[in-house]
């Protein structure tokens, strides 16, 4: 495979050649053999070299002629598409004609000028022609210049540097045209520009297509839930295993009655502590104090991720945000857990403002209960499941890391070009 190409390429702490002092080369640490001798890149800035680079708009919501036309209209949170061939939004010929916004060229590097969350910096490029709103810039297409590929995976290695080039301040701050036209962009030539392009674009698909079987993984082990465990209305579940198929009905039971307690915690931070300290979204630091000892079910009870489930096992704090489930040695603890889950403790959050989740409505939650031996081959089934989505979630984090590393080499520092 083309990605599978960086292995040939030569590092510049193996190259012999003595380099004159002063000035340092603006050339990468990795570079295919064949273009060992290329020289130095070139720096030029995104204005001298694009064709074009502009902001799109929004048609007035209000006016339903502008919409539900056969014009594809981007908006920001579509970037992390990253390749865009398809988008949710659609204008009229009038909603274009009657707004800012423009229809782009395919293969455009487009930005993020502003927009919720990580938004901002975040780098795509549109695979078919398309409209933009206000919050995103587009960079047309030079094909004598550059690379749009090339382009697309130099930037998209750069985004802490657009996000620090963002007027205003990190908090409310945006990029304009002006911050990415005066953008420096280090240049090789065409065709080296399109082997690097080449090398990460293969491995991006790789990554998609890895991305694409955990996806599946995921929605394997979902489908499985939904059959293993009883419906609403039901006793029994969808699903079961041969050697259970004539055992009953589950026993219906409150979670208060096959636990010894639900509470919360009251562990305090302190990063000088020997243990780990869970809250809503796992371990978020360290404990002097391990007020539990074993394997325990806790819940988020507040905030964002109010109803979110994690498994502890060990020596372990828990925060005052996070509800903590024993249960008696009766239940197996791992098919309470993939039940609570299945069935989602988000139906019970409450409150307009601040999401919350009572340790009450927890023991008042009703569950439904197979035998011991039942219990145990649920568990193992999806434990074994998630085993498999672990591993292959760490196989995608690891190829992504890769890539990151890679790039790093692949592209020259931008401090060179100032020395």
């Amino acid at each position: 495979m083309r990605f599978q190409a960086w292995r040939r390429m030569s590092s510049k702490e193996e190259d012999k050649k003595v380099k004159p002092a002063g000035k340092r080369p603006l050339v990468p640490k990795l570079r295919f053999p064949e273009f060992r001798d290329a020289g130095e890149w070139e720096v030029k800035p995104i204005g001298q070299i694009s064709e074009n680079v502009i902001a799109g708009g929004t048609p007035i919501t209000s006016e339903k002629k502008y919409w539900g036309g056969s014009i594809r209209w981007m908006n920001s949170g579509e970037l992390n598409l990253k390749k865009v061939y398809e988008v949710k939004g659609r204008i009229t010929e009038a909603g274009l004609q009657n707004s800012s916004t423009k229809v782009i060229p395919k293969k455009c590097v487009l930005i993020g000028l502003a927009g919720q969350g990580k938004t901002r910096g975040t780098i795509a490029m549109n695979m078919v022609e398309l409209c933009i709103n206000q919050s995103i810039a587009a960079i047309f297409p030079n094909e004598k210049c550059f690379s749009s590929a090339f382009l697309y995976h130099n930037l998209d290695n750069r985004y802490d540097e657009l996000r620090s080039l963002s007027t205003g301040g990190e908090g409310r701050g945006g990029l304009n045209l002006q911050i990415i036209k005066s953008l420096a962009v280090p240049l090789p030539e065409l065709k080296e520009q399109q082997k690097i392009a080449d090398c990460l674009s293969s491995l991006d698909e790789l990554i998609s297509l890895e991305a694409q079987r955990l996806d599946a993984l995921k929605a394997h082990k979902k489908g499985m839930m939904q059959r293993l465990f009883p419906g609403e209305g039901e006793t029994v579940p969808r699903l079961r295993f041969p050697e259970f198929r004539d055992a009953g009905e589950w026993e219906e039971k409150s979670l208060e009655k096959v636990s010894i307690s639900i509470s919360s915690g009251n562990d305090k931070s302190d990063p000088a502590g020997l243990y780990n300290l869970y809250g809503s979204t796992g371990v978020i630091g360290k404990t002097s104090t391990a007020s539990y000892k074993g394997e325990f079910i806790l819940a988020a009870r507040v905030g964002v991720n109010a109803g979110l489930l994690t498994k502890a096992v060990g020596e372990f704090g828990v925060t005052d945000n996070t509800l903590t489930i024993t249960l008696k040695n009766t239940i197996h603890l791992d098919f309470v857990f993939h039940y609570l889950d299945n069935w989602s403790l988000n139906k019970l959050i409450f409150g307009s403002g601040q999401p919350l989740i009572t340790g009450n409505q927890l023991k008042a939650l009703s569950i439904f209960v197979p035998s011991p031996s039942e219990q145990q081959r649920i568990a193992d089934c999806l434990s074994s499941l998630d085993e498999l989505i672990n591993a292959q979630s760490a196989r995608v984090a690891d190829l992504k890391i890769f890539k990151k590393g890679l790039m790093q080499r692949l592209f020259p520092a931008m401090k060179d070009a100032h020395q």
